[in-house]
């Protein structure tokens, strides 16, 4: 199984721990893409929709494309009440959006998933003249709030994580869209922080897609000494987390308008 498509075994769990992003990301790029019920956006695999209720919120004409059968169907549950809700459940990279086109394509730790040239090629073809690229992630850190936590979690991760997938997908990188016509590219940042039981931990753990091809019986060891680790910590672990939004513009102009890599 593609890693890509391991999330989709487990849309209850990934609902429930993964992270949301900040509401200050969320209030500059609506501000910044001038989202507004006269827009038309698209997300990019939106898993749970991790990202998609401050946007959805809006008004704006949403669109999302989810390559996951069972995230698709969770999306549907959730929002398909929403009549400015629409999503369709097939894969960006071999898609066919006909004559559709965006204000806004955006992608909440999706986009690196696909492979660069298409990632910026095809959203750069499908975004309207000055529609914007937006990119957000979260990176969290655990080891400054508690370093001998942390080198306990080490130990654990040495021992047992073995998974049966090697994991060789290559950095992703942001600030390559420059490279296929793209202007105006930056990167801001924005503080939060969450505070975990060692239950809520593993489960949290579990939703990464490396962790849940790791073989019998490591797999049990693996996440009971992760347990375990924070429990003798007071089960308690704190993630000093950085949400990361990157931005992109497809310039007005007809200047470098189709997409092509630059050299």
């Amino acid at each position: 199984m593609e890693f890509r498509k391991v999330f989709d075994t487990i849309p209850e769990q990934f609902d429930r721990y993964r992270p949301r992003y900040s509401p200050a990301l969320f209030a500059d790029l609506i501000a910044y893409a001038a989202i507004a019920p006269d827009k038309t956006l698209l997300e990019l695999g939106p898993g749970t929709g991790q990202a998609t209720d401050p946007i959805l919120a809006t008004g704006c004409d949403y669109h999302a494309i989810e390559l996951g059968e069972h995230l698709y169907e969770k999306m549907k549950e959730k929002y398909g009440r929403f009549p400015n809700f629409h999503i369709v459940n097939d894969d960006f990279i071999t898609h066919d959006f006909g004559s559709q086109t965006f204000d806004l394509i955006y992608s909440a730790a999706t986009i690196q998933w696909i492979p660069e040239e298409t990632a910026f090629s095809k959203t750069f073809a499908l975004l309207k003249p000055g529609g914007v690229l937006a990119m957000m992630l979260t990176q969290g850190d655990y080891r400054t709030p508690n370093e001998a936590l942390y080198q306990k979690i080490q130990q654990v991760y040495a021992a047992y994580f073995k998974p049966d997938i090697p994991y060789s997908h290559g950095a992703f990188h942001y600030d390559h869209a420059v490279h296929y016509g793209y202007v105006d590219f930056e990167k801001r940042a924005y503080p939060g922080q969450r505070v975990l039981t060692a239950d809520e931990y593993v489960a949290y753990s579990g939703t990464h897609c490396d962790h849940l091809v790791i073989p019998e019986p490591d797999k049990t060891r693996f996440f009971s000494g992760l347990r375990d680790a924070v429990l003798e910590a007071g089960n308690r672990i704190v993630f000093n987390d950085t949400f990361i939004l990157y931005l992109a513009k497809k310039p007005i102009s007809s200047h470098h308008t189709n997409g092509d890599k630059q050299p």
